[in-house]
């Protein structure tokens, strides 16, 4: 990358003054060499004004090249075009307006990236169950299948899936939007842990789950419901992966100034570090093929990790020996 005059000055009005001083300086000159040379007395005022304006030129375009390649960035950028970049090598007010506006740039191009990817994804999630839904009604309004209670069954799993769906976008959309405010009270979290594991013993009847918190009077300030939603996610991920049998434990203990930890605990395969990183992304999947097949859509992480975050808390994954998977959940305690 090549450095333009004057990038080393670390202000605008040092090159400023640079520049002054030059014009000065080379108008002088050339009226002097212009004296001893003879030339008129009114030619030598013009020479030193153009050969003057040339130097001041050459370094004011230095000067101002940012700022006409930031404008023809912003046009491309409103375009679409958010691959644009500026020379950022001045280091005055000037190159940080361009280091900023790379940034800038860079964000917005993941933003770009991530609507288009949450389009695209959430395409694909919307037409699979319509998708086998308009199948089966075809069949049953043809006649090639009647409308037997299987058939029913069938139709309504698929029903529950948009609905789900639909519900955990909207969900998301308002947590990152922040429209979506917490309701901050203490609250006991044995309720909220029990609540959420007799809602999951519903749907999950081949595997145990346990639920144990220590102490029994231990509470947390934040907000129930969410609270209750991030464990609830936690724990349908935990029983899709259990195989049956299987026992899921949710603890939930003191930690450190003041914290509250939330363990969910599973027997399934567990997730590999190359994933670990990317669990709470929407609709990644560790294992597509059977969260597609199963129900997931990837985006119940997703939500939970924005909770956890409104709450000024933690949430990572950890292995479990032998086999399994730990979601750890860090939250502010309280006083019910």
């Amino acid at each position: 990358m090549s450095r333009r005059p004057l990038d080393r000055l670390s202000s605008i009005k040092l090159k400023l003054g640079v520049a002054i001083v030059v014009a000065v300086c080379v108008s002088t000159l050339v009226s002097s060499v212009g004296f001893r040379l003879g030339l008129p007395l009114l030619l030598r005022p013009l020479i030193s004004a153009s050969i003057a304006l040339a130097m001041v030129q050459l370094l004011a375009r230095g000067m101002t090249s940012p700022l006409r390649e930031m404008a023809h960035a912003a046009r491309a950028m409103a375009e679409g075009d958010y691959g644009k970049r500026v020379t950022a090598t001045s280091q005055d007010e000037v190159g940080e307006l361009a280091r900023a506006f790379n940034a800038m740039a860079a964000e917005l191009a993941e933003v770009d990236r991530a609507r288009r990817d949450l389009v695209a994804n959430a395409s694909h999630e919307l037409r699979t169950p319509i998708t086998a839904l308009q199948a089966v009604l075809e069949n049953v309004v043809d006649g090639v299948e009647p409308p037997d209670p299987e058939t029913l069954r069938t139709m309504l799993r698929q029903v529950e899936r948009l609905s789900r769906l639909v519900c955990q976008l909207l969900d998301l959309s308002r947590l990152e939007s922040g429209t979506a405010p917490l309701e901050r009270r203490p609250f006991a979290v044995g309720e909220v842990l029990g609540d959420a594991a007799d809602e999951c013993r519903l749907h999950a009847p081949g595997v145990h789950l346990d639920v144990q918190v220590d102490p029994a009077g231990l509470s947390v300030n934040g907000d129930p419901d969410r609270v209750h939603q991030v464990v609830a996610n936690l724990l349908e991920n935990a029983v899709r992966h259990s195989p049956e049998g299987g026992r899921v434990q949710v603890r939930a203990s003191s930690s450190a100034r003041g914290r509250v930890t939330i363990e969910v605990s599973d027997e399934g395969p567990g997730i590999d570090d190359a994933d670990a990183t990317r669990v709470f992304e929407r609709f990644y999947r560790a294992d597509a093929a059977r969260s597609a097949r199963q129900g997931g859509a990837g985006l119940g992480l997703a939500i939970a990790r924005w909770i956890v975050d409104l709450h000024g808390g933690e949430i990572r994954p950890e292995r479990r020996e032998p086999h399994g998977c730990r979601m750890v959940i860090v939250l502010p305690g309280g006083t019910p």
